[in-house]
């Protein structure tokens, strides 16, 4: 499977205050997604935020809030973004062939957000760095069943390389440099 920027989007899931600190590494996600998030902006990739019941968990954290441009939210109550038509119509409005997909909890939100995107048709990414659960033995699992069920695995920094393809990229100085905060 080949990414081109163009057809790629990002689906960033539930990375919310109140649940947020209790992932554990959340340290080490949280340097990932706003490299990651950075990134992508720079390849000027959408990325669709979403929010699982906010009122109870919290916005999306400050940090990442502080680096997004698009500011816009999809609220939800499944804990599969694809099930939320708002999310699934602003996909196919992107003429998307592949979703990177980040977040938490990866046993749950991510999975089933996962697992709806592969039945859906779409090609999925996930940053194995960028995703996370409370439990580590739960993160594990899901890695392979979404593997399994056709997801493909990759690093924050082996993303942003293979969409820029060359040290000759408009955008390459900035993207070695995102991945040099790693």
């Amino acid at each position: 499977m080949r990414l081109f920027p163009e057809k790629t989007a990002m689906l960033l899931v539930d990375v919310q205050e109140r649940l947020f600190v209790h992932i554990e590494d959340h340290e080490r996600i949280e340097k990932h997604l706003i490299a990651l998030i950075q990134g992508l902006q720079h390849l000027e990739i959408p990325i669709l935020c979403n929010q699982q019941y906010t009122q109870g968990l919290g916005e999306t954290i400050s940090s990442l809030r502080a680096v997004l441009l698009e500011k816009s939210v999809y609220e939800k109550r499944t804990f599969s973004c694809c099930q939320n038509d708002d999310v699934m119509s602003k996909l196919r409005d992107l003429n998307v062939t592949c979703v990177v997909v980040v977040g938490v909890e990866s046993h749950v939100c991510v999975l089933q957000s996962v697992r709806d995107l592969i039945e859906a048709g779409f090609e999925v990414m996930l940053c194995v760095d960028a995703i996370g659960s409370r439990k580590y033995k739960d993160h594990e699992v899901a890695l392979h069943r979404m593997e399994k069920e056709g997801a493909w695995l990759c690093t924050t920094e082996s993303l942003l390389f293979e969409l820029v393809q060359s040290a000759n990229h408009t955008h390459f100085k900035a993207i070695s440099a995102l991945v040099k905060t790693l």
